[in-house]
């Protein structure tokens, strides 16, 4: 059927509406005239997908990923740049309205940077002698040769592992920002191992460290860091040090004198504003990224620092006498224990790190209660994707 594209979701899908039901249409945006196929039928709503576009949105922009309409990884590749960076600062701004109503609140232009060959990060499945990504919301591989998302040194050895995969069936590989490192994880088996050892610094197969090192060595700004295969980094190599900016500048302008930093990994944000403030005490779950930490705190010579690992649940009622908090918790947001400590600590100032513009939202209906929002900054750190990342700051009333 042809329908016309009334506006796009939050996700980046198109709206229409067939027979009064609500329909979501990938890869189409507001104004263009399209021919669908439903996909799924819901009881409150339709899924459908373009098999033509008809009248073409001024937006529209051509594909250069032969594997965008299969794979899962983008969902914005048919939409410019800059219109992107549009789309996720009002998708910013919008939320804010259906969760805050009529809380005033600054929201400042969307930073981002390049919009390919920024991730540093990549996970590939396998199954028989397919080795690719997972097909948009199914466990079927998608064979690739290469990526646009991530760098050059990632997509160099996604060619290697072609080369010798006899039954792979799954594949971390991460690099340092300047590419200088890599490590790769594999489960199940290669041939011609030698091939590998010779591109990368750190090799894990099944479970087991064949290498020398165990960690590999990356920068953000002036500083070093150590990363495990498990341990969580920022997978943006470019606009991470501009988001650890934004939070290091409120430490600098605040003063505080004890940091509590709250889902730390690797201490990477704890160190990067560890200079401005007499304490610092990261708290994380992940063993991993702990045992990181604190190597990552003697590499840069860190005297105010330390780390507990452990749910941020579990401690963050000991800590009375903070004066700023930073939270990055992961997509699911605070918990509600967490969320209500932090309503009770008396700290000054709380800087909020959020993956997920939904659940921070969330959670600022309930901080709000006590905390002003300051301003909220969004950072398009993955571009071609619908996902945003914000830092909220937010100050005790």
């Amino acid at each position: 059927m042809i329908v016309d594209i009334l506006r796009i979701d939050d996700f980046g899908r198109g709206i229409t509406y067939v027979n009064d039901k609500i329909c979501f249409v990938e890869n189409a945006l507001p104004k263009e005239k399209v021919l669908i196929e439903i996909q799924n039928e819901k009881k409150k709503y339709l899924e459908a997908k373009v098999i033509k576009v008809l009248e073409k949105s001024i937006k529209r922009i051509e594909n250069k990923c032969p594997y965008y309409l299969e794979c899962g990884g983008c969902c914005l590749r048919h939409l410019d740049y800059s219109n992107e960076n549009s789309f996720k600062e009002n998708k910013i701004k919008n939320l804010y309205k259906k969760f805050l109503k009529n809380k005033e609140v600054k929201i400042k232009n969307i930073s981002f940077l390049d919009e390919q060959f920024y991730r540093n990060k990549i996970i590939l499945h396998g199954k028989g002698l397919k080795l690719g990504l997972y097909k948009n919301e199914s466990k079927d591989i998608v064979e690739i040769e290469d990526c646009l998302l991530v760098n050059d040194k990632i997509n160099e050895i996604i060619k290697i592992l072609k080369k010798i995969n006899c039954g792979i069936t799954k594949v971390v590989i991460k690099t340092s920002n300047n590419l200088e490192y890599s490590m790769v994880e594999i489960i199940r088996k290669i041939k011609n191992i030698s091939l590998l050892e010779k591109q990368v610094n750190v090799l894990i197969l099944n479970n087991e460290v064949i290498s020398k090192n165990e960690t590999i060595l990356t920068e953000i700004g002036e500083y070093k860091f150590l990363q495990s295969i498990d341990s969580f980094f920022q997978v943006n190599s470019f606009l991470t040090k501009v988001l650890y900016d934004e939070v290091r500048e409120v430490i600098k302008q605040t003063k505080p004198k004890k940091v509590l930093d709250l889902y730390c990994g690797t201490g990477t944000i704890g160190i990067y504003v560890s200079s401005y403030c007499e304490e610092v005490i990261g708290i994380d779950y992940n063993s991993s990224n702990i045992n990181d930490a604190f190597l990552n705190k003697d590499l840069n010579g860190c005297k105010n620092i330390t780390f507990l690992n452990d749910k941020v649940e579990n401690k963050v009622n000991l800590f009375k006498d903070v004066d700023t908090i930073i939270v990055d918790p992961p997509r699911a947001g605070l918990d509600k224990k967490t969320i209500s400590y932090l309503k009770t600590l008396e700290v000054k100032n709380l800087i909020y790190v959020s993956c997920d513009p939904v659940t921070l939202m969330r959670d600022l209906v309930i901080l709000s209660e006590v905390y002003e929002i300051e301003y909220i900054k969004p950072f398009n750190m993955f571009p071609r994707t619908y996902h945003v990342e914000c830092v909220c700051v937010l100050n005790r009333q």
